[in-house]
């Protein structure tokens, strides 16, 4: 389906040169042509919405108006077929906002995993100086762009915390917001991260979005928090020393992460997939541009929270 899509997409690129630059009839039918596609894409799509016992059953959503649940089958197709990223482990679904989906430039969309990596102490949730921590952070980009950029990812810059890491004790979650530039890049990115602390591990959801969209984010994140929890059995409390592994993770090291060399999950790719008819009225040299942005970006990587 993605070659389909992608030999559909070029057909459309092909065909505003081919057709004569300028002709506005024919950009005109090129532009409905992609918006057709983009709506076909959306009405396949299911959402759900309430009580929603996610894929594993270690966790579970409330999820309530103004809010929809994209499933597990359906956000890994959105995610490999759609928006290009390589197949990932553990998707358990996606969120979205009431007017938002996959193939519209909505404001975001958090996208929810499980990562069984033990039960995370959270003792050192108060000793924690985040700015120092930043600093580590962007201390460690020099080395780790060098095998990125031999890989043929772009260098990443940590621009600095776009909401400063918050521990709630009493609920078990964490979240924080990065604000991070790409090299070749002239719109930043917002990577804005939850973690629910469980017995077993971690329920991820993170946020896809770009920082212009932040204060949507921002406005909407205590609900997003409220939404997920852990199913009886799978809560921190139920955490059992003589039986359940302990994650060599602390707090701080859930927010500092590993940076993958590989791609990630929460790419922006799709955004280009978007916006991509928005160039072709622009003319000919517009759409070379747009077809060499698009075949040539690179997601966001994720960070790696397995035991190493």
């Amino acid at each position: 389906m993605r070659k389909l899509f992608l030999s559909v997409l070029f057909g459309f690129f092909c065909s505003t040169v081919l057709f004569a630059k300028g002709d506005k009839d024919s950009l005109e039918i090129i532009k409905v042509k992609a918006q057709l596609l983009m709506d076909s894409i959306e009405h396949a799509m299911k959402y759900s919405t309430g009580s929603i016992t996610l894929p594993n059953g270690h966790a579970k959503l409330n999820v309530p108006a103004g809010f929809k649940y994209l499933n597990a089958e359906q956000s890994n197709y959105v995610l490999t077929e759609v928006w290009g990223n390589p197949k990932q482990d553990g998707i358990l679904g996606m969120i979205f906002p009431e007017n938002g989906s996959p193939v519209s430039d909505g404001p975001y969309a958090f996208v929810i995993k499980y990562e069984e990596i033990g039960y995370v102490k959270d003792e050192d949730a108060d000793k924690i100086n985040y700015d120092d921590l930043l600093k580590q952070i962007q201390k460690d980009e020099d080395e780790a762009n060098k095998t990125r950029k031999a890989e043929g990812y772009p260098a990443i810059h940590m621009v600095g915390w776009a909401s400063p890491p918050f521990y709630d004790k009493t609920n078990k979650v964490l979240h924080w917001a990065k604000n991070i530039s790409f090299e070749g890049e002239d719109e930043n990115t917002l990577n804005y991260e939850v973690r629910l602390l469980g017995r077993k591990g971690v329920l991820s959801m993170n946020a896809v979005a770009s920082m212009k969209n932040i204060d949507s984010v921002k406005r909407d994140i205590n609900t997003i928090l409220a939404m997920p929890s852990f199913t009886d059995g799978n809560t921190y409390k139920d955490f059992d020393s003589k039986t359940d592994n302990v994650a060599a993770w602390t707090i701080g090291g859930l927010v500092a992460g590993k940076v993958l060399l590989k791609v990630g999950f929460w790419a922006v790719l799709g955004k280009f997939f978007i916006a991509a008819w928005k160039f072709i009225v622009l003319g000919v040299a517009a759409v070379w541009g747009a077809i060499k942005k698009f075949f040539g970006r690179k997601p966001i990587v994720e960070e790696d929270h397995s035991i190493s």
